[in-house]
């Protein structure tokens, strides 16, 4: 299955997830608190991994959901998915407002670009204020430059219906937060997610006092953190499949 929850997000609500990757971990990124464990394939290609027809055909079959929101999210960075766009203009029969969960780096790609702009809500991963602690937390695909990636971002934030950062704090980042902060205020997101790991993951997260203080740097931004903000309750579709992509 591609179609998954809907899950429970603390950022989101209700959210039924679409994992257009759904084999293998395909990422850009072999982040070090990653859910997931470490990225089986580090690329930075653009494919179909699942076709038009398995995407329609599990879209059909789904007549009743409780869900706010459609969002593209599960075993990899979603704008790897060639036909990103294509599952957008899909998914938009269920009159829900359609959003993305991604790791910024592919934003200054044309085609890409194209395919973000079919999207309601964008919600883009920023972990680090400069080239060192991106390759530290981040482990991009060699060919990722932050610089880049950083002029993708705002490109992406200008063009964007609505536009979210998510900031993933753990302790190789957490002392810089005054300079994320102030990177933040360049993008000018709706609002910065402020998120440490946890759920399972390969590292521990930071403590509520430590989030709180970290928060106090993003003072002027529209701000929630993980620790303040609570997720409502869901029924899945299939318990198993969601638990593959959100290991509790």
């Amino acid at each position: 299955m591609i179609v998954y929850g809907p899950v429970a997000s603390w950022r989101l609500g209700k959210s039924l997830g679409i994992d257009l990757i759904s084999v293998d971990k395909f990422c850009s990124f072999d982040c070090i608190y990653c859910q997931l464990g470490r990225t089986e394939h580090k690329t930075i290609e653009r494919k179909i991994f699942v076709e038009n027809s398995q995407v329609k055909k599990e879209l059909d079959n789904i007549h009743e959901i409780e869900a706010d929101v459609i969002t593209f999210s599960g075993l990899g960075e979603p704008t790897l998915a060639r036909n990103l766009g294509f599952s957008a203009d899909y998914a938009r029969k269920f009159g829900l407002p359609i959003a993305i969960l991604t790791n910024s780096s592919l934003f200054s790609r044309e085609d890409v670009m194209e395919d973000l702009l079919k999207i309601d809500w964008i919600v883009a991963k920023l972990d680090a204020p400069d080239k060192k602690i991106f390759e530290k937390i981040n482990r991009p695909h060699e060919k990722i430059k932050f610089d880049e990636m950083i002029e993708g971002i705002k490109e992406v934030r200008k063009k964007a219906k609505k536009f979210s950062l998510q900031m993933m704090f753990v302790k190789e980042n957490k002392k810089y937060a005054e300079e994320m902060a102030d990177l933040a205020r360049e993008i000018k997101p709706d609002d910065v997610q402020i998120n440490t790991p946890l759920r399972k993951s390969p590292v521990p997260p930071l403590s509520k006092g430590e989030i709180f203080d970290v928060e106090e740097h993003f003072h002027g931004l529209n701000t929630i953190n993980v620790y303040s903000s609570y997720p409502p309750k869901v029924k899945p579709i299939d318990y198993e499949e969601m638990k593959r992509r959100r290991p509790e």
